[in-house]
């Protein structure tokens, strides 16, 4: 299991993590970020992408 953690002090909600993870992350109605704090393993090259191409770096998988 995953676990993540956005800092939303830092996240500026451009999504570009929903492009690389959708499954996990998505903008509400609102353009705000959503996502699941934590992710099957099969998902860590998509979180890893996530982490990478945000732009705040506000994305973190936790150990």
């Amino acid at each position: 299991m995953i676990k993540i953690e956005v800092d939303m002090d830092l996240c500026q909600h451009y999504g570009q993590c929903v492009f690389e993870a959708p499954n996990l992350f998505k903008l509400n109605d609102d353009d705000k970020l959503e996502y699941h704090a934590e992710a099957d393993d099969s998902e860590l090259e998509n979180v890893e992408a996530a982490v990478d191409v945000c732009p705040m770096q506000a994305i973190r998988i936790v150990e």
